[in-house]
């Protein structure tokens, strides 16, 4: 257990990222209204979050701009549709994912567009061309930080190296992403040691993704806190894909600086959030995605039972046993 002073106490440098748009996008193909989304905006503006990812700079040479909601590709035009100038503290976000991308050509140079941050999300094996494009952006002039996904599956020799690797370049955040939320606290505590070391030799912050296959996306951002992680991401409700991710109404209610507020949160939740649920829009902890996280999986397999609407739970298991 963290000291109790960990956890009371506040710490001026963190800083909360909504990804809504972009990890709750998944669950619908980022079809949101403009009046959902700036709706969310005053939300976050509201609540004190410090950032709100927009969505994806997806290639619209690789995806299909027709089978996309506009927060797919996160074309600055449509995000100034919602913010205008964005005259207030709230930072904008968009992820480019390596190899899904046209970072070169879609992101513009910071003086020309109204994101402030680039989130570079990479695997460990494409290390190298995440670093091409976090010099690309800060080049640019933007924030950047480097979402090393799927780190539960990483040997730690290799971790190192890729900790490394970033670290000699200028990104300004690392993430520590539970891409299949596998990590229990225990673990979460053990692999940020290993980042903490990390990002103090190379001066750089810190930051938790995680999602809540086993119902332990809050504990973990939680844990991370108590680890001294700064960047803390969350979702309204933990809208995101498959079981979802930490629950901004969770974090908010959780951390004590005056700074946040939870009640335009709750707020959100309760008049657009609920709505999407009642139009059928699915995501949320359920069997399927326990099962996964448990084996340490990707949640693909649990996503198409899902969409299937099978209730098989016991025939799944033995299914995804078997692609162990």
């Amino acid at each position: 257990m963290k000291e109790i002073s960990k956890l009371m106490e506040y710490r001026q440098d963190v800083k909360v990222v909504d990804a809504t748009l972009r990890d709750g996008g998944l669950v619908n193909d980022f079809f949101f209204t403009d009046e959902f989304v700036k709706a969310l905006y005053i939300a976050n503006v509201k609540a004190g979050v410090d950032y709100m990812e927009f969505g994806y700079k997806a290639s619209k040479e690789l995806f299909d701009v027709k089978k996309y909601g506009p927060w797919k590709f996160c074309d600055d035009e449509d995000i100034r549709r919602i913010v205008g100038d964005n005259s207030t503290d709230l930072k904008i976000a968009v992820m480019a994912d390596v190899g899904r991308c046209d970072y070169k050509t879609d992101i513009l140079p910071r003086e020309d567009s109204p994101i402030d941050l680039i989130r570079v999300a990479t695997y460990l094996n494409t290390i190298p061309a995440a670093i091409d494009m976090i010099r690309d952006a800060k080049s640019k002039g933007y924030e950047v930080s480097c979402n090393i996904m799927a780190i539960s599956n990483s040997q730690e020799g290799d971790l190192r190296v890729a900790l490394d690797m970033l670290g000699n370049t200028e990104v300004d955040v690392i993430y520590i992403v539970d891409s299949y939320g596998s990590l229990y606290p225990e673990q979460l505590q053990r692999l940020a040691k290993i980042y903490v070391d990390a990002t103090e030799k190379y001066n750089k912050k810190l930051g938790i993704h995680a999602h809540n296959n086993q119902q332990l996306a809050f504990a973990n951002t939680i844990e991370a806190v108590g680890d001294g992680i700064d960047w803390l991401d969350a979702t309204y409700n933990g809208m995101g894909r498959g079981a979802g991710n930490c629950s901004m109404e969770l974090l908010l209610g959780f951390l004590k600086n005056p700074k946040y507020n939870v009640y335009p949160v709750i707020q959100f939740v309760e008049r657009h959030i609920n709505k999407l649920i009642e139009e059928g829009v699915v995501w949320g902890y359920d069997l399927q995605y326990l099962m996964t996280g448990l084996l340490n999986q990707h949640p693909r397999t649990a996503i198409q039972f899902t969409k299937e609407g099978r209730k098989d739970y016991a025939e799944f298991y033995q299914e995804i046993v078997a692609l162990d």
